[in-house]
């Protein structure tokens, strides 16, 4: 494996509180050492980072691959190469494929698969219920001997409440973590945030109160069962509120939010722009605020990019018949960014629900990466992001290299350009140069 050398980069460690302009060598797929690099380190590939961030490589808790089933809307080869564009190295997947991620066969060929293409790291989250029908509970040991870092419905609500506590029973039992993203079945089945907005345009809507039931059924089973449960995409003030309270009661949950929902509200739909039809559905200024406030202070653990390639039939319909998602992988780490800035947060916060506090929330599932993943340590997995913090540039659909185009970002002008992704000691993406 290739030796690298970081010169002059502004390298920070978000677990640590490491900030320091200084060099890093990488070997045999691990950091060699911070600071201190050896005088006979004889590197093959010299990386002159001077003037950009050297941080760990992002995680991000909430991607769609598309493969298998959906492979018009993008291939593995694609979202990954958009993954590592955006710095990021490891990415957890859904099971809403076709077919669904509920046998340990095609988890390990999608594992398998991922790792011939020496990019981002794949863990797959295996299907909570078969087919994702909500009845039948699948084979959670064996699915997690695939390499299966927890269960999920994606977003398909679990309407069945018994179904839901046998679930966390016995993942309970066995230590997993169940992903769930709270939507109650009936309430959620709108395409809008319920308000004045939706109403003026006539869209069926999604009330708060979707979020906040299946939250309230869902933390009164955490409180019976004692499993862990990572909440997916929290939407709402009202849910952050629930979710901070579970917290200070010491409830073993975690919970993340979409680049989507924290800059962006139901005005921004517009006249029916359907580059705007996300699940869950953007809401009012108030729950961005407060969603905005639950990731800086620590209620919130993580940002997701909540990646979903739509395809251009799918999106270039009605707003209520349009495929609900959009491409987010690539506009991660500067959206972070914009978030600490507009926020007060600052970049050491950006970084860290980027990074450290992912791999937190994956924790055992990580396994011989747990320690070790999304920080920056001698001896460690050398997963690293390179960008220049100051480099402007503009969202343009066309240049980004997921299969999907459909963001509700086009047009946006943001800071912070990755220049240099390395994946397990592998020089995995570069672009340094202007713009």
């Amino acid at each position: 494996m290739s030796k690298i050398l970081i010169k002059n980069g502004r390298v920070i460690d978000p677990a640590s509180g490491f900030d320091e302009v200084c060099d890093v060598a990488v070997g045999a797929g691990r950091i060699v050492s911070i600071k201190n690099v050896a005088s006979n380190f004889s590197p093959s590939k010299v990386v002159d980072a001077k003037g950009c961030v050297v941080m760990p490589g992002l995680i991000d808790l909430a991607v769609r691959l598309r493969e298998p089933g959906h492979e018009h809307e993008g291939m593995l080869e694609s979202e990954m190469a958009a993954a590592v564009a955006g710095g990021v190295t490891s990415v957890v997947c859904l099971p809403d494929t076709e077919p669904v991620l509920d046998e340990p066969g095609l988890v390990e060929m999608l594992k398998f698969r991922a790792e011939k293409l020496h990019q981002a790291r794949v863990f797959p989250l295996g299907a909570l219920t078969r087919n994702l029908q909500g009845e039948v509970l699948t084979e959670m040991v064996e699915l997690t001997e695939a390499g299966c870092v927890g269960f999920s419905q994606a977003e398909v609500p679990l309407a069945n409440t018994q179904v839901l506590q046998r679930a966390l029973q016995y993942a309970g039992t066995f230590g997993y973590t169940t992903w769930l993203r709270p939507q109650e079945l009936y309430l959620g089945r709108g395409v809008a945030a319920s308000g004045p907005l939706a109403t003026r345009l006539g869209l069926a809507g999604v009330p708060v109160a979707a979020e906040t039931i299946a939250l309230h059924t869902i933390l009164e089973l955490v409180a019976a069962t004692g499993a862990r449960v990572h909440l997916c995409r929290l939407s709402s003030a009202a849910g952050v509120a629930l979710v901070r309270r579970a917290k200070e009661e010491g409830l073993p949950v975690t919970c993340d939010v979409s680049i989507n929902s924290l800059h962006l509200t139901d005005n921004d739909i517009g006249y029916f722009d359907s580059r705007m039809r996300l699940n869950p559905p953007l809401r009012q200024q108030r729950d961005r605020d407060a969603l905005r406030q639950g990731l800086a202070d620590g209620t919130i653990d993580a940002l997701v990019s909540d990646h979903t390639p739509v395809g251009e039939d799918a999106k270039t319909l009605p707003f209520a018949e349009a495929e609900a998602g959009a491409t987010g992988l690539e506009l991660l780490l500067s959206l972070a960014l914009k978030w600490g800035e507009e926020s007060g947060a600052g970049v050491a916060r950006s970084l860290a629900v980027l990074t450290q506090q992912p791999a937190m929330v994956l924790g055992a599932s990580l396994g011989s990466l747990q320690g070790s993943a999304g920080r920056l340590l001698e001896g460690g997995i050398a997963d690293l992001c390179i960008f220049d913090p100051k480099a402007a540039w503009e969202v343009t659909p066309a240049a980004l290299r997921s299969q999907g185009k459909h963001t509700p970002f086009s047009g946006y002008e943001l800071t912070g350009r990755v220049r240099c992704t390395i994946a397990a000691g592998q020089l995995a993406y570069e672009a340094w140069g202007r713009g």
